[in-house]
């Protein structure tokens, strides 16, 4: 049994277009002492799976089908005072914007000592107090600043409370929504070894929501890419960053940097993901893929299986003869006509153009 299995999992935002599908059919594990990662570009449904498996989906939010089993348990049936019972304690969250999670009329000492007494009776304010110090000795923060008010702390300062604060009771699962976001590249590392000296130690698992490829590779054993609500390829680190077959992940990849092709241009994806109030009904990245044909607008691509990788596109195991020796051309990416003129067949690295279109 996994320590957290999401099954089909449907969120929606209700609006004035209708139902939103913010997550869509999203299944994946996460095993006892595994870090995954989850990235996509901005609302592709990362930090809303996270509120989701927490618990704190905002008011015109809600879950509309699949479960969230942790250790077993569904937590989308469980009653609130039940759920609440597993935040912090078994499930905690480093949440994007620390100065919108704190509040701004109690001490950060305050606020991580009453989460800690809520959760274990058994510690009296004394071993609170330690637990703090500790906590932000951690994090490279000094002792006497846990007196202070958020507002008394930099970015920085307040996303390194948020992470001591989700660390306190030693959870299970932490839920890190870009954990690193507020802090320089120097802090970042630091913070980085800690929480996984920290993870060691409890045997704790960590699902990290970033756009930073290389918090990714520095932290997690499997990576999960989403697009436009849905996953669209998942797999271990090296076998994602190294040989993709989802033409999105080789896309995103090509957006970042890498040191070792100092001389390679980074590219962008013409176009933008589809409005999830009215989603297409084949693959949600047809309109923006070099490779889509008919079938990809009329067809859900289902999970094929290529040297490790989930991936959901039709032609996946077509990509490494059709599509990756094209994928470095910007001509490739610079526009993507599929929806007007879709083809019956996907293009062939041979021609280089796309293949032959149907007026």
């Amino acid at each position: 049994m996994s320590l957290l299995d999401v099954e089909n999992l449907e969120v929606y935002y209700e609006s004035d277009e209708g139902p939103v599908r913010a997550v869509d059919d999203v299944s994946f594990s996460i095993e006892e002492g595994e870090n995954v990662g989850i990235v996509g570009e901005s609302g592709c449904g990362k930090t809303t799976l996270a509120q989701a498996i927490i618990g704190i989906l905002p008011d015109a939010g809600y879950v509309d089908g699949g479960e969230i089993r942790f250790r077993g348990e569904d937590l989308t049936a469980m009653s609130e005072k039940r759920r609440r019972e597993y935040k912090w304690e078994e499930i905690s969250l480093i949440a994007q914007s620390a100065m919108n999670a704190l509040d701004p009329v109690y001490t950060i000492r305050e606020q991580i000592v009453e989460a800690i007494e809520v959760h274990r009776r058994t510690a009296g304010r004394v071993e609170a107090n330690r637990i703090v110090d500790e906590m932000f000795d951690l994090v490279g923060l000094d002792r006497d600043r846990a007196d202070e008010y958020p507002h008394q702390f930099s970015g920085g300062m307040r996303q390194r409370a948020m992470i001591a604060m989700a660390l306190a009771l030693e959870p299970a699962l932490v839920l890190a929504d870009e954990p690193t976001t507020a802090l320089d590249v120097i802090m970042q590392d630091q913070i980085l070894k800690r929480v996984g000296q920290i993870q060691d130690e409890i045997d704790s698992s960590m699902m990290v929501i970033t756009h930073d490829v290389s918090v990714v590779a520095e932290t997690c054993d499997r990576v999960i890419v989403m697009y436009a609500g849905q996953i669209a390829e998942e797999g271990p680190v090296e076998e994602i960053f190294e040989r993709p077959y989802h033409p999105y992940t080789i896309g995103l990849k090509r957006a970042f940097p890498n040191i070792r092709k100092s001389d390679q241009d980074l590219m962008s994806m013409a176009g933008y993901p589809p409005d999830l109030a009215d989603p297409p009904d084949g693959c949600r990245f047809a309109e923006r893929c070099p490779m889509a044909t008919e079938t990809c607008w009329d067809e859900h691509p289902p999970a094929m299986h290529v040297n490790g990788l989930r991936s959901y596109c039709h032609y996946a195991d077509e990509i490494d003869e059709n599509f990756r020796p094209i994928a470095d051309r910007p001509e490739t990416w610079a526009q993507s006509d599929a929806a007007e003129r879709p083809v019956e067949e996907p293009p062939t690295a041979t021609d280089g153009s796309g293949g032959e279109r149907e007026p």
